[in-house]
């Protein structure tokens, strides 16, 4: 017996409590520069809504009868008057409206809810979101922030708060990627790249070369607006003429400030064509001044008389296409700033190489889209 009026309380006091639940109904909430319709809009706050269960939400098909028996026109009615008139119409003790508009980078969500006994606004709730493709998401925030629910604050900081993601240990700026860009080689160095007589150790090669290839980094210090991170950068380069020319560039980064200003440098590998010869600087061997190999010294090429037997230049070592593949290593100091669209990141740098025979100038323009967090 007592067991029986137990169940009956507990049945008694749920009923109880689901009949002190008011009942609201969502129409449509106008819609400005989305994707989403002013309905599909109406249907994901409806949806969020009901995932809150702090109100009886009124089923849609219900509210379409109801508004069709009474030739409502939802997709202007979102005056107070309007939707006090149509909350009258279906018995709803709360009517929520709104509106999600894109303002350049931001989305703004403003919703409010209104008492229909009293025709009043009861609560409002306005949030600028980032300009991101994850409506349903700040839906739930706008929705929970509407009826007093604190957001995940995850979510808060993926739609609204990444404005800056430098200045978060969290969501920290990471651009690995692909690259693109050109360089040029001056000096010496580059005249015999452009050289299109190879018999001279010439290259034949374009005076600007397209590259390129990836970057990966890796952070190892993230403090407020500053990072310092090392980054790998492995570049292609020379196709255009022919020519496969691999490079690759450990760089010691800073990045600093919301601009994502960044300043590296680091050394660079390049495997590269070289060969031991000397300058002909009195002429012994022809024009006075030009490069030959160092085999080339001998009595069958002297056109003086007065030519010494044994070679009495200094033989070094220099780029030439008749030469043997090396490794060869320099300096790289590079300056750039990323320029940011939501989660899409466009890095840009330029860059030199000192050299001795040629300094090495260049651009570089990479892409990526920034990873976040998943969330259900």
């Amino acid at each position: 017996m007592k067991t029986k009026t137990t169940i009956a309380a507990l049945f008694l006091s749920i009923g109880m409590w689901a009949q002190t639940k008011q009942n609201i109904a969502v129409l449509n909430i106008d819609s400005k520069g989305v994707i989403q319709t002013s309905e599909e809009m109406g249907y994901l706050v409806r949806l969020e809504l009901e995932k809150t269960k702090t109100y009886s939400v009124l089923d849609k098909y219900e509210v379409n009868e109801v508004i069709k028996a009474n030739d409502i026109d939802v997709n202007n009615c979102y005056s107070k008057s309007c939707l006090v008139n149509a909350g009258k119409l279906l018995k709803a003790d709360k009517m929520l409206s709104g509106s999600v508009e894109r303002l350049d980078e931001k989305v703004v969500i403003s919703l409010r809810i209104i008492d229909v006994a009293s025709g009043t606004i009861e609560k409002t709730e306005s949030t600028e979101f980032l300009n991101l493709p994850e409506i349903q998401k700040m839906i739930r925030v706008a929705v929970g922030k509407l009826v007093g629910i604190e957001p995940d604050p995850v979510l808060v900081k993926l739609l609204i708060d990444y404005d800056v993601p430098v200045e978060s240990p969290k969501n920290t700026l990471r651009l690995n990627g692909p690259r693109l860009g050109f360089s040029s080689t001056l000096g010496e160095a580059g005249e015999i790249l452009s050289n299109p007589d190879k018999s001279k150790g010439g290259f034949d090669m374009y005076p600007v070369n397209f590259q390129f290839g990836w970057q990966q980094e890796v952070q190892y210090i993230s403090a407020g607006n500053f990072q310092a991170l090392v980054e790998n950068i492995f570049l292609i380069g020379g196709l255009e003429s022919g020519k496969f020319v691999p490079s690759y560039t450990p760089l010691l980064g800073f990045r600093f400030g919301k601009g994502a200003w960044e300043f590296g440098f680091g050394p660079t590998f390049r495997l590269v064509r070289k060969a031991n010869g000397f300058y002909d600087k009195e002429g012994y061997l022809g024009k006075k001044g030009e490069w030959h190999l160092s085999n080339e010294y001998n009595s069958n090429n002297f056109v003086r008389e007065d030519a010494p037997s044994i070679n009495p230049y200094s033989i070094e070592s220099r780029l030439d296409s008749r030469g043997n593949t090396e490794l060869s290593t320099g300096l790289v100091i590079a300056v750039g700033k990323t320029f940011r669209s939501g989660y899409l990141n466009i890095p840009v740098n330029i860059y030199v190489a000192p050299r001795k025979d040629g300094s090495t100038v260049g651009a570089m323009v990479g892409f990526n889209i920034q990873k976040k967090k998943r969330v259900n």
